[in-house]
């Protein structure tokens, strides 16, 4: 079964910074493409981020110079560096890790940038 186990959501304020991480194991993290990906009520499940396996990364252009995908081959986890946060950016995020037609997602973890 495969696993893709996030953490670092939480509450932050305007103008603050998060860093999720998704751990999963080392033969789907070498072979998949990792992603993030965020959901508000009412609305599609939107790309925001992901990074190949080879290190290619592409970005939503809402979080261009403001969100940061990186990977850690030795720990088999996936980094989404969020910086200066603002509400819109309120949303659950979920990792995904995807290739050649199979995806895989975590249980999502809430983002909530509040005042």
């Amino acid at each position: 079964q495969v696993q893709l186990v996030e953490s670092g959501g939480g509450l932050v304020q305007p103008g603050g910074s998060l860093r999720l991480s998704c751990a999963t194991s080392r033969s789907i993290f070498r072979t998949y493409t990792m992603g993030w990906y965020r959901q508000v009520p009412g609305k599609q499940r939107e790309l925001v981020a992901a990074i190949t396996r080879g290190g290619n990364t592409t970005y939503a252009d809402s979080v261009k110079g403001r969100f940061t995908v990186s990977r850690d081959n030795a720990k088999n986890t996936v980094y989404l560096q969020m910086d200066n946060l603002q509400p819109e950016h309120t949303a659950v995020y979920y990792c995904n890790a995807h290739f050649a037609g199979t995806a895989y997602w975590g249980q999502g973890t809430q983002v909530t940038v509040s005042s």
